[in-house]
C-alpha cells in the first residue's frame, strides 16, 4: 500500500509550498519581464502534471509493486529535489522570480547548483515529480511525471531566450556551452 509513502510526500510538498510562497516576498524589483503569453501554457502543463501526480482514482491499478524501499525511494527523490531547488533558490537570493524576469542587478549566476545545470529549480521539481511517480505507481502519475518534464522543459527555453537577450547573447551563450540545461551531467551543445 503506497498511502503513508504519499502522504510523506504530501507533507512534504506542502511544507515546500508554503515555505516558497513566504520567501517571494524576498526578491529585487523587476527590471523587466518576458511576457506571460509566452510561457503561461507551459507552466499550465506543469500545473496539471502535479494534480495528476496526487489523484487517486477509487479503481486505482498500480502498474508496479510498491515495497518500503520503492516507498522510501519516493520520499528520497522528494526530500533531494525539495532541498536542490531551496538551495538554487538561496543561490539566486534576491533575483528569484516565479516568471521569466529580470531582476535589478540581475547577472548570469553560475555558481552552487547553477554550476551543475541551468535551471536547477526545474530540475528539482522534475525530480519531486518522478518521486511520487514511483509512489504513485499509476498511469496517471506518469502522465503527470510526464506533463511536469515537458512544461519545466518548454519554459526553460522561453527563459533561455529571454536571459540571453538580456543579460548578454555572449556571456549567455558561454554560460550555456559551460552547463546543461535541465540534466546533471549531461553532454553539452
Amino acid at each position: 500500500m503506497n498511502r503513508p509513502y504519499l502522504l510523506v510526500a504530501a507533507v512534504i510538498w506542502t511544507v515546500w509550498v508554503v515555505s516558497w510562497m513566504i520567501a517571494g516576498l524576498w526578491i529585487a524589483r523587476t527590471a523587466n519581464e518576458a511576457p506571460r503569453r509566452s510561457y503561461r501554457w507551459f507552466l499550465m502543463l506543469a500545473m496539471l502534471g502535479f494534480v495528476l501526480l496526487f489523484v487517486q482514482p477509487p479503481d486505482r491499478h498500480a502498474l508496479w509493486p510498491v515495497p518500503p524501499w520503492v516507498g522510501w525511494s519516493g520520499i528520497g527523490l522528494v526530500v533531494i529535489g525539495v532541498a536542490f531547488a531551496w538551495w538554487a533558490r538561496i543561490q539566486l537570493g534576491r533575483l528569484w522570480s516565479g516568471g521569466i524576469v529580470r531582476r535589478e542587478g540581475h547577472r548570469i549566476v553560475d555558481e552552487g547548483p547553477y554550476a551543475i545545470v541551468r535551471h536547477p529549480i526545474y530540475t528539482a521539481l522534475i525530480l519531486c515529480g518522478i518521486g511520487v511517480m514511483l509512489i504513485q505507481a499509476t498511469l496517471l502519475s506518469i502522465v503527470g511525471a510526464a506533463l511536469i518534464a515537458i512544461g519545466f522543459g518548454l519554459k526553460a527555453r522561453v527563459e533561455e531566450r529571454f536571459l540571453a537577450a538580456e543579460l548578454g547573447v555572449q556571456d549567455y551563450a558561454a554560460y550555456r556551452a559551460r552547463v546543461p540545461m535541465l540534466v546533471p551531467f549531461a553532454r553539452k551543445g
